[in-house]
């Protein structure tokens, strides 16, 4: 649609961009650092950031620069998680029948992390997504995953991924044994002005974008609407590149980006 006029050979603002074109805030590159060391060290991480900052995106990035032969990654992403389903999870994406009863399921991932790590000499990294969302009952559980042949090492990397509330309720004294665990933290912040910019052009080049399509004002624009939200930035370029291509417009400016956010997203 838009891609024909604009001379794009991809979509630009997609979710599913190649997670190696992705814009490299200073942000994300010291999460994506953070995240890295935290596998190697098999550490429990707390990662959180507002809606639609990228903190998926961030997850994806971060399993694509693992070694695949020396970590295995994996994901779950349930509000409704219970330690059951949680074990059951895992098990299954290891290959295994989980046992019925949590104490046994339990017992049975540890020996199965056992054998990777001592047999295939894979270091496994556990990332619970919508983190911010699990009951009490299921953080404490992770709590307990953690204690591992008398709390002397640790069996796995393990990443709690969420919302900015997750951070705010690990801060209260119920959550006290959970917080004291933690060996680090990553936030992901809002884009600047200038970041949303380049936030932009970076897609747009992976996009190919030969010449600039967004006007400064239509930058400025986008960034007082987005306030340097990835995902409403998305959004609005989109609605822009559809109505800018639908009008015969080579170049998206401010009022055009006003005009769409009034009639569109408002």
């Amino acid at each position: 649609m838009f891609e024909e006029f604009y001379g794009l050979a991809h979509t630009p603002f997609t979710r599913d961009i190649p997670t190696d074109q992705l814009y490299p805030s200073v942000m994300l590159e010291e999460t994506l650092g953070r995240l890295e060391h935290a596998a190697k060290r098999q550490l429990f991480v707390v990662f959180t950031g507002d809606s639609g900052t990228g903190k998926t995106t961030a997850i994806r990035r971060f399993k694509d620069i693992l070694d695949p032969a020396r970590f295995l990654v994996m994901y779950l992403a349930d509000s409704k998680l219970t330690p059951r389903h949680f074990y059951k999870g895992l098990l299954e994406q290891l290959g295994c029948e989980a046992k019925f009863y949590r104490g046994d399921a339990k017992r049975q991932l540890h020996r199965e992390i056992e054998l990777m790590r001592g047999v295939h000499s894979l270091q496994p990294v556990v990332i619970l997504d919508e983190a911010h969302l699990l009951d009490k009952e299921m953080l404490e559980e992770v709590r307990f995953l953690l204690n591992f042949k008398m709390d002397s090492t640790s069996p796995m990397a393990l990443i709690l991924v969420g919302q900015s509330e997750l951070r705010e309720r690990l801060r209260l004294q119920a959550y006290a044994a959970i917080r004291q665990r933690i060996d680090l933290q990553c936030r992901l912040t809002h884009l600047d002005r200038a970041q949303t910019g380049e936030y932009v052009k970076r897609h747009l080049a992976y996009a190919g974008a030969d010449r600039d399509i967004f006007s400064d004002g239509a930058l400025d624009e986008v960034f007082r609407f987005s306030a340097g939200t990835p995902r409403l930035i998305n959004k609005v370029c989109t609605h822009c590149l559809i109505y800018g291509a639908q009008n015969g417009n080579r170049i998206v400016d401010d009022h055009m980006v006003k005009r769409v956010i009034q009639g569109e997203l408002m």
